[in-house]
């Protein structure tokens, strides 16, 4: 990625933030000739499971970056990309770093709850001149893992949920994966109350699709982050703020079940960054206790 340096930079520095699970990510201080220095980070692909799918993932990040500078949304700037590795040893994508840092821990979640609601509003607002492919979902109900102490009744009936035919949807612009683990925040001295958005991350995964998918998704890491009461009322407050969901309380069931469910089968995967960022009460076993009260909450609440 050098040839995207200008001329008489160098990269002075380089860190490994917290996070990611598909790709790793580099925080490269780069020295310029007057002595000042500017950040940038690099994304790359270097488990051989995921460098499969990396040129596709690259491709949509790049394209979702060049979008979103057109609009409200705060994202990185792209730089430069190198979906198949021409260049680069691994395939890669340059992009500006944003200030601020995720937040995980309790305090202050409601605050940022509502702050996140509002964004991915934002986020579903945005009207691509062409639009990206297709959400795909994996999950099925036959891959599906029913965590050990679950109410067997609650996850049967919610793979029976999964089972039935995907519901009518009015598509929108999507993030894929936003959640908290995504988001940068600036926490201003004047504490939890007074946090700001800074930066949304991670576009590899833009897709066309339900808005019902990106709260679900957003409503599952919050539930299981900081406990299953926060999936509901994310969703709560995504309508709050002007958002539109399902319009039958079965459709928005499915979505936010099918999410969900999606999480059994790697919560070792999702819970690992969390721990690594300081959330070390999050164990793999307690993270399936809460998915578990969730899918369960959600089926109760579904009568």
């Amino acid at each position: 990625m050098s040839q995207h340096l200008e001329v008489g930079e160098r990269i002075v520095r380089t860190e490994t933030p917290h996070g990611g699970i598909t790709a790793q990510m580099r925080r490269l201080t780069i020295g310029r000739p007057d002595g000042s220095t500017r950040l940038l980070v690099l994304r790359s692909f270097v488990d051989p499971f995921y460098v499969g799918h990396a040129e596709d993932w690259l491709n949509r990040e790049a394209d979702a970056l060049s979008l979103l500078t057109q609009t409200s949304v705060p994202a990185p700037g792209l730089v430069g990309v190198d979906p198949t590795a021409t260049h680069c040893e691994y395939p890669s994508l340059l992009m500006t770093n944003l200030a601020g840092r995720m937040i995980l821990h309790d305090e202050g979640v409601e605050t940022r709850v509502l702050l996140l609601a509002r964004q991915l509003v934002a986020i579903h607002g945005v009207r691509p001149t062409k639009r990206p492919q297709k959400y795909a979902t994996m999950t099925t109900a036959d891959t599906v893992v029913t965590p050990k102490g679950a109410d067997a009744e609650a996850w049967a009936a919610a793979i029976d949920v999964i089972r039935k035919p995907t519901p009518p949807y009015e598509g929108r612009f999507l993030h894929r994966d936003f959640q908290p683990g995504n988001v940068l925040f600036d926490l201003p001295s004047l504490g939890p109350a007074g946090a700001q958005i800074t930066g949304v991350v991670d576009w590899a995964g833009t897709s066309w699709g339900p808005a019902d998918l990106d709260v679900a998704h957003c409503s599952t890491n919050l539930a299981l982050l900081h406990g299953p009461a926060w999936g509901p009322q994310f969703a709560q407050a995504y309508e709050q703020v002007g958002g539109v969901l399902a319009a039958h309380a079965s459709e928005r069931l499915y979505w936010q079940v099918r999410d969900a469910l999606a999480c059994s089968e790697e919560v070792q995967s999702v819970s690992q960054p969390w721990r690594e960022a300081g959330r070390t009460d999050l164990t793999t076993g307690a993270v399936e206790e809460r998915l578990a009260a969730y899918i369960t909450a959600l089926m109760n609440a579904s009568g």
